[in-house]
């Protein structure tokens, strides 16, 4: 299960996922998550306001400094889009889907 695992470091020489494997790993996250030309993984989430938009993105913030795995995030007042790619391999990699579901459990 995904949310009982912990980020991995990765270099150039870590393969990314496989096709195959990106479809075994989407399958444990939140169907509202989308493969983006199998390099990256992207949800949105709304809020009520700005104000709990941004508690969301602190709480992300400590998961991926717990997890050394940081995803790109964007800030439309009550939107936030969090998007997922290992840069390292340019790809895709199971840290992702880690960071994922533990970003699910927070909403």
């Amino acid at each position: 299960m995904l949310l009982d695992k912990k980020c991995f470091p990765c270099s150039s020489v870590t393969p990314p996922l496989t096709p195959e494997q990106v479809k075994e790993c989407v399958y444990q996250v939140d169907a509202a998550w989308q493969v983006l030309e199998g390099i990256k993984i992207r949800r949105k989430f709304l809020f009520a306001d700005f104000k709990s938009a941004i508690a969301f993105v602190n709480k992300v913030a400590e998961i991926a400094e717990a997890e050394g795995h940081h995803p790109d995030i964007k800030i439309h007042y009550n939107k936030v889009i969090i998007e997922l790619s290992t840069h390292a391999v340019s790809g895709l990699t199971e840290n992702d889907f880690i960071v994922a579901a533990k970003v699910d459990k927070l909403h």
